[in-house]
């Protein structure tokens, strides 16, 4: 994480009344640099950088950030959430049934799919928290 983003989080959070924890900022810099992850590949980044951190303090710490919106959460299995961060782009995600691979779906081209549809129901989507299941090329063949 950059300075620049160092300083948006922790305002986040004290904006929020909550403290600045060492703990808070390793789990957000888990996710970021795993991309995807659940909260048992985020504790298991986390443990290679601190042994005093426990598996709810991670979970925890992962419904914080993703109250404040600097995480995001999918459900990409029929088990636990899978977080990414909310820097960059939001996006929406394929995932095959087969093989568990997952494709992240730019918001634009998500929009131009679904937003005549949005639009004809008056709705507004959390294209963040799109997850299609199918299968993908390589498994269908």
């Amino acid at each position: 994480m950059g300075a620049t983003d160092d300083r948006e989080w922790q305002e986040r959070l004290r904006a929020s009344g909550h403290r600045l924890t060492p703990q808070r900022e390793l789990v957000l810099a888990a996710v970021e640099s795993l991309g995807h992850a659940t909260p048992d590949e985020v504790y298991a980044e986390v443990r290679t950088h601190s042994d005093s951190i426990n598996l709810s303090t991670v979970y925890r710490t992962l419904e914080l950030h993703d109250e404040l919106d600097l995480i995001r959460h999918a459900h990409l299995t029929d088990r636990a959430p899978t977080y990414h961060s909310s820097r960059g782009h939001e996006h929406a995600h394929f995932v095959c049934r087969n093989c568990q691979k997952v494709i992240s779906i730019g918001l634009g081209e998500v929009e131009q799919a679904l937003g005549e549809l949005a639009a004809k129901h008056r709705f507004s989507p959390d294209y963040g928290h799109l997850t299609v299941f199918g299968t993908c090329a390589d498994c269908s063949g």
